[in-house]
């Protein structure tokens, strides 16, 4: 069931692999009389480039792209490089596929056995260029970059599984048709790999799950598989019948597929990752030993899955890191991260022994590295954005409201754990689905909660374009909200309110809080100090200063998303008389549309609706 390349890939290949057979050739004719071939290799002929026993394999790398064909704006357009003596500098202007296509190429030249793998999250939650045509943009960028493989993500089940499918194989949109006439999408030249997505009737994988990659005999597998918890992260809707499975036991099992099969150099794509210790892109997380330095969910996954996997490229957690966790012999194993949008790309070295067939671990190197936009910009993806921006124009360009200020939506740093609790971006959003909902016709809300994860972008001061700074269009307002997500209104009592709360920081958010963004008027208060549940201080919860009555019934706005009791908030699924609205992005473009204009932009949202106890 391995994937197989398009016919304009497989032709290249065949084409390489019989250039490469030919230099074999004459090296082995350069040798002395009666010399084998395994002579050749022991001498080392080819000097690891062809046909000498150890080959080096160059692997790039990168995760969460989330369709930024775009260089990304404000803070998520910025890295943290760690100094030689321990202090900080952010790096601004950073990303952009125009820039990833040209840096990933030129770390190409001079490689002859070089593979590009990603790991999940490559559309889904996109800016306006990509988004508005289902992605299809970004799938042609990927194959134009020569992207060899990806895992799923959980993003990519944004559209259903269906949709998924169609992105590998193609065909118009079931619903748009085809965005130009005498054109249709192609679909992806590349596998993607869902290992862990299987239906649960038959326990096949929805698509493949596994894809060996061969040069010249040199032979790399790649198992990709998504996050074991996708499911409560993604609409039930378009997941139906589907099972995710556990990270670890697919991926030893195909493993043990693959070495059946002949393959035993292997590496895992996995859309699930780690926390470094610190922010910086190159901190170096071996530090003091191996591994030491990062801590979540990758770090028990890494020291699980069975040694015959010799690398992990991961994501999911949109952090960097080239760390060595040891796997469960002890023995340390490559784990990397390229963070998200394009800003990052990883390089590792995977040194092949050819009579073995294996990866020398002790020969493995990896680092990750900057998406500088001080290179030239690739043509072909400059055409590209060009083409479906001029597409997109008409809609994307339309002013939708003014800010005084960049709306900052701070993502989660190692090193302030709690600096994501209060985002601006997240309160705008919140304030702009009470005032949506707020009228009795649409349900009389009283408060509006709104999750973290669906918070995609900030809003930035600075003109994208020729808009003029402080003017926010219509596609930068979409690239904060790029779901479009119903409105709902819905009945919650005190006491679930309070556990919802709770379960920000409990349940299947202890490990990796999410911090629900709260309308103006609800507060409450965090104490760090302690742990789960008990960090929440229950007769803080207030609306409007008035504490919070368990015994009382709220009329509360939320997503369908969070209705449904995604992303660990199961207690919102027990809901009653929920009446559905607008869509969450209407209801932003309305709220800035009535709230702010040239002379009178709107201010960052204050601060102060979570009291944080440290």
């Amino acid at each position: 069931m391995a994937a197989t390349r398009k016919n304009n890939k497989a032709v290249r290949r065949i084409l390489a692999a019989g250039a490469g057979l030919a230099t074999a050739g004459a090296l082995v004719a350069a040798l002395p009389a009666g010399a084998s071939q395994d002579r050749a290799e022991d001498a080392g002929y080819g000097n690891g480039k062809g046909w000498g026993r150890m080959v080096d394999v160059q692997l790039l790398s990168f995760n969460d792209l989330h369709g930024n064909l775009e260089p990304p704006s404000g803070s998520s357009g910025r890295l943290t490089h760690r100094n030689e003596d321990g202090t900080t500098r952010t790096i601004e202007g950073v990303g952009g596929v125009e820039y990833l296509a040209t840096h990933l190429r030129q770390a190409r030249e001079g490689h002859r056995y070089s593979i590009t793998a990603a790991a999940g999250d490559m559309v889904g939650a996109s800016p306006l260029v990509s988004g508005l045509f289902h992605d299809e943009p970004t799938i042609e960028a990927l194959n134009k970059l020569k992207l060899d493989v990806t895992s799923v993500g959980n993003h990519e089940f944004d559209e259903g599984a269906r949709e998924l499918a169609r992105i590998q194989n193609g065909g118009c949109h079931p619903v748009e048709g085809c965005y130009e006439e005498g054109r249709s999408f192609s679909g992806a030249d590349f596998p993607y790999l869902a290992a862990n997505v299987t239906d649960e009737k038959t326990g096949r994988p929805m698509l493949d799950p596994y894809f060996v990659w061969e040069r010249d005999g040199v032979k790399i597998g790649f198992i990709g598989v998504t996050l074991e918890g996708t499911a409560d992260i993604v609409n039930a809707d378009g997941i139906k019948g589907l099972k995710f499975g556990d990270e670890v036991e697919t991926i030893n099992k195909y493993a043990k597929v693959l070495e059946s099969k002949g393959v035993k150099s292997i590496v895992a794509l996995l859309h699930e990752g780690g926390m470094p210790a610190s922010g910086a892109y190159n901190y170096d997380c071996d530090t003091p030993g191996a591994g030491a330095g990062i801590s979540g969910p990758i770090v028990e996954i890494a020291k699980n899955v069975t040694p015959q996997v010799d690398a992990l490229v991961t994501g999911h957690t949109h952090q960097a890191y080239a760390c060595s966790i040891p796997d469960p012999s002890g023995k340390p194993r490559t784990v990397t991260s390229a963070a998200s949008f394009g800003r990052l790309y990883t390089d590792t070295t995977l040194t092949y022994d050819r009579r073995t067939k294996d990866i020398v671990r002790t020969a493995v190197a990896s680092a990750n590295h900057v998406v500088t936009r001080d290179v030239t910009p690739a043509q072909d993806m400059t055409d590209l954005i060009r083409h479906y921006k001029t597409m997109s124009a008409p809609v994307a360009n339309r002013p939708v409201g003014h800010i005084s200020a960049d709306i900052e939506n701070p993502l989660p740093d190692p090193k302030k754990p709690f600096v994501d609790v209060e985002r601006p971006a997240g309160y705008l959003i919140a304030d702009a689905q009470l005032e949506a909902m707020a009228p009795a016709d649409k349900g009389g809300a009283q408060l509006a909660l709104m999750n973290p994860g669906g918070v995609r972008m900030p809003l930035t001061y600075a003109q994208s374009g020729g808009e003029g700074d402080g003017v926010v269009t219509y596609a930068e307002a979409y690239a904060v909200q790029p779901f479009t997500n119903m409105m709902t209104t819905v009945d919650l009592t005190g006491a679930q309110l309070i556990t919802a709360l709770q379960q920000q920081v409990s349940g299947a958010n202890l490990a990796s809080p999410k911090y629900l963004q709260v309308s103006k008027g609800f507060t409450y208060t965090l104490d760090t100090t302690k742990t789960g549940a008990d960090r929440i201080v229950v007769d803080s919860v207030r609306l409007n200063g008035e504490a919070i009555d368990p015994a009382k019934t709220y009329r509360v706005a939320m997503n369908e998303f969070l209705a449904a009791g995604s992303d660990g908030f199961p207690v919102l699924k027990e809901h009653k008389n929920k009446l559905v609205g607008v869509s969450d992005l209407e209801a932003l473009i309305a709220y800035m549309s009535a709230h702010s204009s040239a002379s009178a932009p709107l201010a960052p949202p204050a601060l102060g609706r979570v009291t944080i106890v440290k």
